[in-house]
C-alpha cells in the first residue's frame, strides 16, 4: 500500500494543478457529490485548500475522509522497486492540436468513420477518436501554432495513416463530402496516397505502400 507520503504529494498535485487552471483538476473535483454538477470553469473559480484537496486524494483511494486514509496507511513502508526489463517502444499516438474538440471529434467521426474514444473536460478539452487499430488524441489550443504555417504550405502533414486499400478508403470518404488537400496520387516513391484536411488545418495522408 502506499505511504501517506504518497498521497500528500498527491493533494500538492491537485493544489498545483488549480493554481495553474489546469482544466483535468475538474473531473478530479466532481467526483465529490456536492461537485458533480460544476464545469471545469466553475472548478477552477473555486477557492480551493489543502483539505480539499486531501478529501479528493482520499475518495480516489476508497475512503470518505483525510482521516480515515492516514489511518489505514499508518505503519505502511515504501516497497522497493524492481529492476526495469529493457526498454521496448509499443506504439505511438498522434496528438493534433484543434479549436474545437467536441467539433474536431465530431468531425473525425462523421467525415472520416472514426469511434469517438472519449472526450475529457466540460467542456472538453482534450480526446481521442478511432478507427480499427489507429488512435489520435485531440487537443484544445486557442489558436493553432501552426496556422500560419499550414496556410503557407502546399501540404503540411501532421499524420500518416496505412491502409489496406487506400482506393477503396478515398471513395468512401469522398461520398462524405471530405474536403482532400490532395487526391489519390500514385506517388514516384512507390506509394499511392490521398490527404485530407481537417477543420483546423491538419492535414492526415492516409497511404497503401506497394
Amino acid at each position: 500500500m502506499p505511504t501517506i507520503e504518497t498521497y500528500r504529494k498527491q493533494a500538492k498535485l491537485f493544489l498545483r494543478w488549480h493554481r495553474e487552471g489546469d482544466y483535468s483538476i475538474g473531473e478530479r473535483v466532481r467526483r465529490l457529490e456536492r461537485y458533480r454538477s460544476l464545469t471545469d470553469q466553475q472548478v477552477l473559480a473555486l477557492k480551493f485548500p489543502l483539505a480539499l484537496a486531501q478529501e479528493i486524494v482520499a475518495v480516489e483511494a476508497g475512503y470518505q475522509r483525510w482521516a480515515d486514509l492516514k489511518a489505514a496507511t499508518a505503519g505502511a513502508t515504501r516497497t522497493p522497486r524492481a529492476p526495469s526489463s529493457q526498454p521496448f517502444l509499443k506504439r505511438v499516438t498522434p496528438i493534433l492540436f484543434v479549436r474545437d474538440v467536441k467539433t474536431s471529434a465530431a468531425f473525425f467521426q462523421q467525415k472520416l468513420g472514426f469511434e469517438i474514444d472519449f472526450l475529457h473536460g466540460l467542456p472538453p478539452f482534450y480526446g481521442a477518436v478511432s478507427r480499427d487499430g489507429v488512435c489520435l488524441h485531440l487537443r484544445y489550443v486557442q489558436q493553432p501554432f501552426f496556422a500560419q504555417a499550414a496556410a503557407e504550405e502546399k501540404s503540411l502533414i501532421v499524420v500518416s495513416i496505412e491502409v489496406s486499400n487506400v482506393q477503396g478508403l478515398f471513395k468512401e470518404f469522398k461520398s462524405r463530402d471530405v474536403e482532400f488537400a490532395q487526391k489519390i496520387t500514385r506517388q514516384a516513391w512507390g506509394g499511392t496516397d490521398f490527404h485530407v484536411r481537417d477543420p483546423d488545418g491538419n492535414v492526415l495522408s492516409f497511404v497503401t505502400y506497394s
